[in-house]
C-alpha cells in the first residue's frame, strides 16, 4: 500500500510499504479520510520521543471495513487501543489504561496510509448521510468533548451560567467551543493570536474568537480550557480564571512553565489535566456529529495523501486558516 512515512525531523516520504495485517479481533479498514493533528506536527518537528522515525503517523481517521467483522461498514476509528481488563478500563476510564496504545505510536502504525488494522471494538458505524471527512473529526472533537465534561463536573455552577474562555482556535479549541455550545454553556469566547484563524472561527464557524490581548486582567472566567498547552497559554489561563474557577488543560505544546501557582493556590483554582477521551466520550461525540449538534463541520481543507508533505509545510508556515486539514489516501 501507499503511505506517508515520517523519516525524521521535517521529513515525510510518500512511498510503498507493506500492507497491515489484522490480528485476532481486529478489522482492516480502508482509510478514506485522515486528519492532521497537532501531535502529528510535534512528531514531524522531532519533538515527540514517543513517535520515533520511521513511522506512519495519523490517528484521526474514517473509512470502510474491507476485512474482518462487518466488511463493507462505513466507520470512524477510535485510535486508542486499551486492554479492557484493568481497573481503569473496567471503570470506564479507558484513556488511563496503563497498557494503552494509539495508532501512530509504536507498536501500532498510523492512518496516513491506504489501510490500517484496528480492534473491531474501536469502530463506530457512520450513517450514510455523513461523509468521511466529517466522520474523521470524531477523534479531535472527542478531545474537546471530554475536556468540557471534565470541567463541567468540577464547576460550582451550572455550565449554562458559566463564562468560558477557550485558548486556541485550532481543531481542538474549535471542538471544545462547539462541545460547550452543544452542552448548553453560557458565554463562550476563544482566544487566538492568528488573525486568519480568528476570522475563520468567527465567520465560518460562528464562534466569538478574539486576540489574546483583549483578555487582560484577572478572574473574568469561570472555566478556562487551554487547547494549546504552551507556557504563554498556561499563564493566560491561570490569570484569567476567577477565584474558585476551573482550568482544563488539553494541549501538549510544551511541558513546562506558565502556571501562576501562587495565585492558583491562594484563590483555590482547580487544575484538571485531560488526555484524549473515554470510549463513551468518543461515541457521544460521534453521535453529536451525526445528528448535527456540533454544526455543519464544513471548515475542513482536503488534500491527497500524496501531497501530505506540502500540507505539513503549509501548517508549519502558518499558511492555513482552516482548523483542520484532512488527507485523502485514496485520491491519486
Amino acid at each position: 500500500m501507499k503511505a506517508l512515512v515520517y523519516t525524521g525531523p521535517k521529513g515525510l516520504e510518500y512511498r510503498e510499504v507493506a500492507d497491515p495485517v489484522a490480528g485476532a479481533g481486529e478489522s482492516l479498514v480502508r482509510i478514506e479520510s485522515v486528519g492532521i493533528c497537532g501531535s502529528d506536527m510535534h512528531a514531524y518537528l522531532g519533538h515527540d520521543e514517543r513517535r520515533p522515525a520511521p513511522l506512519i503517523l495519523g490517528h484521526e481517521a474514517a473509512g470502510i471495513v474491507v476485512a474482518g467483522a462487518g466488511s463493507g461498514r462505513r466507520v470512524t476509528i477510535n485510535p486508542l487501543v486499551t486492554c479492557m481488563s484493568c481497573e481503569a478500563c473496567r471503570s470506564g476510564r479507558e484513556n488511563l489504561c496503563a497498557s494503552r496504545q494509539i495508532i501512530s505510536m509504536p507498536p501500532r502504525e498510523g492512518a496516513f496510509a491506504q489501510f490500517v488494522a484496528i480492534p473491531e471494538r474501536n469502530l463506530v458505524d457512520v450513517p450514510d448521510h455523513v461523509d468521511f471527512d466529517r466522520a474523521a473529526l470524531a477523534e479531535p472533537l472527542a478531545c474537546g468533548w471530554h475536556a468540557v465534561k471534565s470541567g463541567e463536573r468540577a464547576l460550582d455552577r451550572p455550565l449554562s451560567q458559566a463564562r468560558v474562555l477557550v485558548l486556541g482556535a485550532g481543531a481542538i479549541g474549535v471542538g471544545a467551543g462547539l462541545a460547550l455550545a452543544a452542552r448548553g454553556a453560557g458565554a463562550i469566547m476563544l482566544s487566538e493570536p492568528h488573525a486568519g484563524r480568528r476570522a475563520f472561527a468567527a465567520e465560518r464557524i460562528g464562534l466569538d474568537a478574539r486576540d489574546p490581548a483583549e483578555f487582560s486582567g484577572e478572574g473574568a472566567f469561570d472555566l478556562v480550557i487551554d487547547a494549546v498547552g504552551f507556557a504563554a497559554t498556561r499563564a493566560q489561563a491561570s490569570d484569567t480564571v476567577r477565584p474558585g474557577g476551573v482550568m482544563v488543560h488539553i494541549g501538549l505544546g510544551s511541558a513546562e512553565g506558565g502556571l501562576n501557582i501562587r495565585r492558583m493556590t491562594l484563590q483555590e483554582i482547580t487544575f484538571i489535566g485531560t488526555y484524549t477521551y473515554t470510549m463513551e466520550d468518543f461515541r457521544e461525540t460521534a453521535a453529536a456529529i451525526f445528528d448535527g449538534r456540533l454544526g455543519a463541520l464544513d471548515w475542513i481543507e482536503t488534500m491527497p495523501l500524496a501531497d501530505g508533505a506540502q500540507a505539513f509545510g503549509d501548517l508549519l508556515a502558518g499558511r492555513v486558516s482552516a482548523p483542520k486539514i484532512v488527507l485523502k489516501p485514496q485520491q491519486v
